[in-house]
C-alpha cells in the first residue's frame, strides 16, 4: 500500500491548477459513474427522439387531411343548406298559390267549393276512421291471441289435472279391490275355522 505523502498531494494539486472548480468537479464525475451506462441512456434517448419525431410527422399529416376534408366537407354542408333553403321558399311560395287559387274558387264558386271540402273532410275522416280501426284489430288480435295462449295453457294444466284424477280414481279402484280381496280371504278363512271346530263336536255326539 502506497502512502500518500504530502509531495504527491502537491503534484496532485498542481495538476488542476490549470482547471476551474466545475471542470474540476464535472472531471470527477466523469470518472465515477460507468460511461456504458451513459452511453446506454443516449441510446435510447435517442431512439425516443426518433420516434417521437415519427408520430409528429404523422400527426401533422393527419392535420393536414383533416383539414382540406374538413373544407370538402364544409362546401358540401353549405350546397345542402341552400338547396335545403331554396326547397322551402319554393314550398311557401307554392301554399301560397294553393291558398290564393282556394280562396278565388271559394269566391267564384262557393257551392262546389263547399261540397269539395265536405268530401275531402269526409275522405280525410275516412282515411282516419280506417287507420284506427286497423290500429283497434291490430289491438284486438293481439287479446285474442293473448287470450288464446291464456286458454291454452288452462285447458293444458286442466287436461293434466284430469290425468293425476282418473289415475287417483284408478288407484282407488285397486285399493277398494285389493280391500274386497282380502275381506273375502278373511271370511272364507273364518267359514273353515268355524267348519272345523263344528267337526269334532259332532264326532263325540255321534
Amino acid at each position: 500500500m502506497a502512502e500518500s505523502t504530502p509531495e504527491s498531494d502537491i503534484g496532485s494539486i498542481e495538476c488542476f491548477q490549470n482547471y476551474t472548480a466545475p471542470e474540476v468537479f464535472i472531471q470527477g464525475l466523469a470518472g465515477i459513474v460507468n460511461q456504458q451506462d451513459v452511453e446506454a441512456m443516449i441510446r435510447a434517448q435517442k431512439q425516443m427522439l426518433q420516434r417521437f419525431e415519427k408520430t409528429n410527422e404523422m400527426l401533422i399529416n393527419c392535420n393536414a387531411l383533416s383539414v382540406n376534408r374538413l373544407k370538402t366537407a364544409g362546401v358540401e354542408f353549405k350546397k345542402h343548406t341552400a338547396l335545403l333553403l331554396e326547397m322551402k321558399k319554393d314550398l311557401d311560395h307554392i301554399f301560397k298559390r294553393i291558398r290564393n287559387l282556394k280562396t278565388k274558387l271559394n269566391s267564384q264558386y262557393p257551392q262546389a267549393f263547399a261540397a269539395a271540402s265536405t268530401s275531402t273532410a269526409h275522405k280525410e275522416e275516412e282515411t282516419e276512421e280506417a287507420a284506427s280501426r286497423q290500429r283497434r284489430e291490430s289491438g284486438v288480435d293481439k287479446c285474442l291471441q293473448e287470450s288464446k295462449s291464456e286458454d291454452k295453457q288452462t285447458d293444458e294444466e286442466l287436461d293434466g289435472d284430469d290425468e293425476r284424477d282418473e289415475g287417483l280414481d284408478e288407484d282407488g279402484d285397486k285399493c277398494e279391490r285389493r280391500r274386497q280381496k282380502r275381506n273375502s280371504s278373511s271370511t272364507e278363512s273364518a267359514n273353515g275355522t268355524s267348519a272345523n271346530d263344528t267337526s269334532p263336536c259332532t264326532s263325540d255326539t255321534g
